[in-house]
């Protein structure tokens, strides 16, 4: 599955923040917009992947997994 995300981007002097509108806490600070883009993907990934590991942590045993789209 091929999901997509929107960065919103700002350069703010010598550097370039952005935030995953979709993501709440995937934000970061870069020198160069590609860098951001990078920073950006890398950060999404952990925080899905966290939030993965910490709802299969909470939900302990006799569950099932479905997959999705909207």
């Amino acid at each position: 599955m091929n999901t997509e995300y929107t960065a919103v981007i700002k350069q703010e002097g010598d550097w370039w923040i952005g935030w995953v509108g979709e993501i709440p806490g995937v934000n970061c600070q870069e020198h160069t917009h590609e860098e951001l883009i990078e920073s950006l993907r890398v950060t999404l990934k952990e925080a899905i992947e966290f939030n993965r590991k910490d709802a299969l942590a909470a939900v302990g045993m006799g569950y099932v997994e479905e997959k999705i789209a909207i």
